[in-house]
C-alpha cells in the first residue's frame, strides 16, 4: 500500500469524536488503526504520544482535498486529521484543564512539523465542536504564535484555522494572514476571513501590493480578498 495514497479507501468509523472529519480516504487497515488508537486514548491518555508518532505510517499522508490542495498545505492531510481526532479524544478523556494543555504542549514541542500541525488541527476540531476550551486556549495561543514564527507554510496555515480565527488577537491575526499571502498560500486556509478583515488589514494589503509592484514582482491574486474595492 502506498502510504501517501491508500488503496481501497473507506470512510472513517462512525464513532469518531464529534468535530472530527469523517470523509477521509482511509483503507480498512488505516480506519481500524485509528478506531483502535482513539479507544486506547480514551482508556489511557498517555497512549496519545505513541499514536501521534505512528499516525502517518498507519493512515498515510495524502492531502484531504487533492483536487484543490494537492500539497495538503491549505486543508491539511489525512494524518493531520487523524492526529486531530486523537487530540479530541484526549480532551474527552482528560478534560480541557491544565493536564490536557500540558500534554498538547509536549506533543507539539517534541513533535516534528506534521505532529505540530496535528496539535493545531486538533485545537481547530475542538473549537468547531464548541464548549469550554478551558486551559487549552492559553496553551493553544502559545503554540499558534510559535507556528506563526516559522517559515513552514503548512504550520502557518494550520495556525489560522478555526482556533486562530476565534482566539488570536487582531494584530497577530492580521500579520498571520499577510504572511500566508507572502508565502503564496491560498487564503482559503484562513477561517473567518470575511468576519475578521478590517480597515487596517486592507491598508496592509495595499501597502504590500504597492511594494511588490514597485519591485517589479507579481501581486498575489489572493490579495484582492483583503481589500474593499
Amino acid at each position: 500500500m502506498n502510504a501517501d495514497h491508500p488503496a481501497g479507501a473507506t470512510a472513517l468509523p462512525n464513532d469518531l469524536p464529534s468535530g472530527v472529519p469523517t470523509d477521509l480516504p482511509l483503507d480498512r487497515a488505516g480506519s481500524d488503526w485509528l478506531a483502535s488508537a482513539l479507544a486506547e486514548v480514551a482508556r489511557d491518555p498517555d497512549s496519545i504520544t505513541r499514536a501521534f508518532a505512528f499516525a502517518a505510517r498507519r493512515v498515510g499522508r495524502a492531502p484531504r482535498q487533492p483536487e484543490t490542495d494537492p500539497s495538503g498545505v491549505v486543508h491539511g492531510t489525512v494524518d493531520d486529521a487523524a492526529r486531530a481526532a486523537l487530540v479530541v479524544a484526549l480532551a474527552d478523556a482528560a478534560g480541557t484543564g491544565p493536564d490536557c494543555a500540558e500534554r498538547l504542549v509536549s506533543l507539539y514541542r517534541q513533535g516534528d512539523a506534521a505532529e505540530r500541525r496535528g496539535v493545531l488541527r486538533g485545537l481547530d476540531a475542538l473549537t468547531e465542536r464548541g464548549g469550554d476550551a478551558g486551559a487549552l486556549v492559553a496553551a493553544g495561543l502559545d503554540l499558534a504564535a510559535d507556528a506563526l514564527r516559522t517559515n513552514d507554510p503548512s504550520l502557518v496555515a494550520a495556525a489560522v484555522g478555526p482556533f486562530g480565527a476565534r482566539y488570536l488577537d487582531q494584530h497577530t491575526w492580521r500579520h498571520a494572514i499577510l504572511k500566508l499571502v507572502f508565502q503564496g498560500v491560498s487564503l482559503a486556509a484562513a477561517s473567518g476571513l470575511a468576519a475578521r478583515a478590517d480597515d487596517e488589514l486592507d491598508r496592509m494589503a495595499r501597502d504590500f501590493a504597492a511594494e511588490r509592484q514597485a519591485a517589479g514582482r507579481p501581486v498575489p491574486p489572493d490579495l484582492d480578498r483583503l481589500t474593499k474595492e
